[in-house]
């Protein structure tokens, strides 16, 4: 879906049209120098929404916040999850989908059983790691004791640089939960709110919740990470630096050019089935606010055969904790 095979769907004056009633939308303001730069890259971005869906895909694409910048400069702002090859500690820390010993439900909705927080804005920092971490802590804390908390990610950009992490630069959640082993908790996102950016760490907030370990579920199967997802909210890594990601709106995404090439961190939150399209899927949360996709959800395709490009790579480095 190169912006490039787009042709355009609209004349001049629509285009100016379009974008004016754009940057009053999204309250946008822009330096005089980088007005026609944000203008092309809004018309590219309109033709390639329009010509995706005037296919008849599973799912649709939409002009949203993101619809001013490059692929590149989406890239550089809005992800931050950095992989680190680590296959043979995955192999002795990883649970199959047999290691539940259960029937699983036909779908769950971890946000209807009141176990998922409000969908967050990590802004411009890449600490998408950051929110998915709390994410499944979250989850799981509810599970466990019946209360759910929202907990602080900017304690773990500002915090957890001892296990691995750069802020907003960058991390993995594994290593988040193992910054809230070692430090015997996290804080509520009340007393250590978010910034956005990086900060000195704090040490003073009481800790809200714990974490004794986390499991990582084994890499590549799809059985595996339904029956984690079945148990409880799970951080999942996926690659949504392609146009069909950045632009998702509605169904559910299912597309080859996701790719595999992992950047971000997100909340496996639930699964189920679309009638609509006839396509099981993933029920991702992301980090991006209520704006983006659905409500700031996505579904993500599932039961592919083995397809991971068509699911962002979902199930190649999936993870969740235990209280």
């Amino acid at each position: 879906m190169a912006v490039a095979s787009a042709t355009p769907s609209h004349t001049p004056e629509q285009y100016q049209f379009l974008f004016r009633k754009y940057i009053a939308q999204h309250n946008k303001q822009y330096h005089v120098d980088e007005f026609h730069i944000r203008f092309e890259n809004f018309k590219q971005n309109v033709d390639l929404v329009a010509a995706h869906n005037a296919k008849q895909a599973s799912f649709k694409l939409a002009v949203n916040q993101f619809a001013d910048l490059s692929k590149d400069e989406f890239r550089a702002k809005y992800l931050g999850y950095k992989f680190i090859d680590q296959g043979h500690l995955r192999a002795q820390n990883s649970v199959t989908a047999e290691s539940f010993n259960a029937t699983l439900p036909a779908s769950i909705d971890w946000n209807a059983k009141g176990a998922v927080t409000p969908v967050k804005n990590q802004g411009q920092c890449g600490s998408c790691w950051a929110f998915s971490t709390t994410g499944s802590v979250e989850g799981a804390w509810f599970i466990a004791k019946g209360s759910l908390v929202s907990l602080s990610e900017q304690q773990l950009v500002d915090c957890s640089q001892a296990q691995g992490n750069q802020g907003c630069s960058g991390g993995l959640m594994d290593q988040g939960f193992q910054y809230i082993i070692t430090n015997g908790g996290i804080c509520t996102e009340a007393a250590y709110p978010y910034t956005a950016q990086d900060g000195t760490c704090q040490t003073t907030c009481q800790k809200a919740a714990t974490v004794s370990g986390f499991t990582d579920v084994t890499v590549g199967s799809e059985s595996a990470l339904t029956a984690a997802i079945a148990q409880q909210p799970v951080s999942v890594a996926i690659e949504a630096d392609q146009s069909v990601f950045q632009f998702y709106s509605s169904g559910v995404l299912d597309d080859e050019s996701c790719g595999t090439q992992l950047d971000h961190g997100v909340l496996a939150a639930g699964y189920g089935h679309d009638s609509t399209v006839n396509k099981d899927f993933y029920q991702v949360k992301n980090s991006w606010g209520p704006q983006w996709g659905a409500g700031g959800y996505v579904n993500i395709v599932r039961n592919t055969n083995g397809d991971s490009a068509r699911q962002c790579g979902i199930t190649s480095a999936a993870s969740y904790p235990k209280i």
